[in-house]
């Protein structure tokens, strides 16, 4: 692990403008490229304490050796060489929004003589025009079969194409005229490449203007007695419509607009798009990526954003050909990114066009946005859940655990205990239990750290796992591991038995410290392991160098889970604690009002912010508060603003 410091640039060489940064490892390879209004504020943020960076960020700025950086003149051109760096070096540690290939989209391949349209999973190809993603690839197959009658586009494999060519008969659809049978020369290129330009419009939002085109044309053949031809551009306008009806109509407005949102955790992040042309919604797109929070950042939100405008559209304009397809008039997010100005002014470059990125505030736009949140955050919900839930994948992981960490059976109780303080402040513990490799939530603890809190992180491990064990291994004597039985209720007590696995959330000094207590108590049928997210490195106690699961492994995810929910376990409670302590230093200086007074004020309130609203009338209602009390609670809470 590389200490950053060895690598800050010196104070003031940093300069104060607009660039990109890159990070590289002591190998030279770039792992992490940024952009900054300012380079210096920004890269000065990267070295700062380091534990109060996110986990991901840490993990870049200790795998990291060296710092380089690019002055630009403004922020468009930062965006546009922060864009080409990470095309070209890929880097590790920045996000990448690749297309979700678990969708199917309407594939209409304009790079080939004869362009075919077709269902496709993928990732996306230069010169092929895309349409979706749709749900479910029937949904996809239905719109086609509808659409097929009005613009009879090929729709074969190449390999069929050329059979009929060679024959010289089309297929049956040739013949039930769902296709033009440009295979046998019924069309030319020009003429079929026509026909499924015509369908790219159709699907892009020009519906109003296709069908008024049908209804001219058959009143035109009406009024010349073709009726045959009237009555086939009749029911071709009937499907055109069912076709539509199909779409729902969001926006009344024609609003072409691309509608994004979040949903995420602290090492997680969901983006779900929905993609609006001509008032409706025309395609839906969602990832789950792995967070990195941009230290200059002032929310999770914004870097989110920030991250997703200039990747997403960057690669969508680089692979479509119709750019004004791919970017649209408006980009509305939950929030705006410091940039907002920049990235609308490179949009517009990009499109051609003026567009806007701005956060709807009410309206059918509000209400398409938190339609859009919801997506996301549903999709979050069963990215955590779709392999927690797989009974066969929980079972795959319990037993690679035994054989990775040699243990006699499968760890089918696992406790993890995980630190959480803001530089050495309100230090608590959490302890969370998985059965059978799922959460326990009603046996979750949590401890607020005593006799360590000042003695860092090792110490708090070591008080935790001593806390957690002495009642246990007193009862049990050092010998006897039955669990102990509640004479009232008939039941184990709980944590009355041991886990089979401990993990703790460190490297090995994390995991030597609960090992050493724990033979201090005698306890020796605990298995203790560290888990370190720099690496994802599992460490056993007393040994020199960790070992490494695959990244593919089973285990390595069941504990990866068990990890983040000690963490957001751990982080729940500091904040509830720092919360309540910041809550009551209001009321520290008010004189005789004591630490039992003070609690009965705020439960009678519910909250300082109401109990600042009160007059001192409502103050003296609560039990054991006088007129002079109240008037000294009412003026600290006051202080500079007109006495009642």
């Amino acid at each position: 692990m590389a200490d950053p410091s060895a690598y800050r640039p010196s104070p003031g060489t940093i300069p104060d403008a607009p660039g990109v940064y890159k990070f590289r490892d002591p190998g030279g390879r770039v792992v992490y490229v940024g952009k900054a209004k300012s380079l210096r504020s920004r890269l000065n943020s990267y070295f700062a304490d380091i534990t109060s960076l996110h986990p991901r960020t840490r993990q870049m700025v200790t795998t990291a050796g060296a710092v380089e950086w690019t002055v630009v003149s403004t922020e468009v051109e930062a965006l546009q060489l922060e864009y080409n760096w990470i095309k070209e070096f890929d880097p590790r540690f920045n996000v990448r929004y690749r297309d979700d290939k678990s969708y199917p989209v309407l594939a209409v391949t304009l790079n080939e003589e004869y362009p075919r349209l077709h269902v496709y999973r993928g990732a996306r190809k230069k010169g092929v025009r895309y349409f979706g993603p749709y749900a479910h690839a029937w949904a996809i197959r239905e719109t086609l079969d509808l659409l097929l009658r009005v613009f009879p586009a090929r729709t074969c494999s190449t390999g069929v194409f050329r059979r009929h060519g060679q024959i010289g008969r089309p297929c049956l659809l040739g013949y039930i005229d769902k296709c033009s049978a440009p295979c046998v020369g019924k069309v030319s290129a020009d003429e079929h490449r026509a026909i499924v330009l015509d369908f790219c419009d159709f699907l892009s939002g020009k519906t109003d203007a296709m069908v008024r085109r049908l209804e001219k044309e058959m009143a035109q053949a009406s009024s010349e007695l073709e009726f045959e031809r009237a009555a086939r551009l009749r029911d071709d306008i009937g499907a055109l419509r069912r076709a539509m009806e199909k779409q729902a109509v969001v926006l009344g407005d024609g609003t072409d607009a691309d509608v994004v949102s979040f949903a995420y955790d602290e090492l997680e992040a969901a983006v779900q798009v929905f993609h609006v042309r001509g008032g409706r919604v025309r395609g839906q797109r969602g990832w789950v990526v792995d967070r990195l929070e941009d230290a200059g950042e002032e929310s999770p939100v914004t870097g989110l954003v920030d991250q997703f405008l200039s990747q997403f559209y960057g690669d969508q304009a680089d692979l479509e050909d119709d750019v004004a397809n791919s970017v649209p008039r408006e980009v509305l997010v939950p929030e705006l990114p410091a940039d907002a100005e920049a990235i609308g002014e490179w949009l517009t470059g990009l499109r051609g066009s003026r567009v806007q990125v701005r956060v709807p505030q009410r309206g059918d736009k509000r209400a398409l946005m938190e339609t859009v949140e919801r997506n996301a955050k549903e999709a979050f919900t069963q990215h955590k859940l779709r392999r927690a839930g797989d009974l066969t994948a929980r079972s795959a992981a319990l037993q690679e655990l035994q054989d990775n960490l040699g243990l006699d059976s499968a760890p089918l109780r696992i406790e993890c205990i995980d630190i959480s303080h803001i530089q050495g402040s309100d230090v608590v513990a959490s302890l969370v239990v998985f059965e059978d490799g799922l959460a326990r939530k009603n046996e979750y603890r949590r401890f607020a750290i005593r006799e360590a809190a000042t003695e860092g992180d090792v110490a708090s491990i070591a008080e935790v796992v001593r806390r957690r064990f002495a009642k246990y291994a007193g009862e049990s004597g050092g010998q006897d591991r039955t669990p102990g039985i509640d004479p009232d209720t008939g039941k184990p007590r709980r944590f009355a038995y041991p886990p089979n696995l401990l993990v703790v959330d460190g490297a090995g000094p994390q995991a030597n410290a609960a090992a050493d207590v724990l033979a201090d108590l005698g306890v020796t049928d605990v298995a203790v392991i560290g888990l370190a997210k720099r690496l994802e490195e599992v460490w056993l106690p007393a040994e020199p160098e960790p070992s490494i699961l695959p990244r593919t492994s089973e285990a390595l995810y069941l504990l990866q889970r068990v990890r983040d929910e000690a963490h957001r376990f751990a982080i729940a409670y500091h904040r509830q604690k720092r919360a309540k302590r910041m809550t009551m230093s209001a009321l520290d200086d008010v004189p005789g009002l004591g630490q039992s007074r003070r609690a009965v004020l705020i439960k009678h309130f519910g909250s300082v912010k109401r109990l600042t609203a009160a007059t001192v009338e409502e103050i003296t209602q609560v039990p054991g508060i006088g007129l002079a009390t109240a008037k000294a609670v009412h003026t600290a809470l006051n202080r500079g603003e007109e006495k009642q």
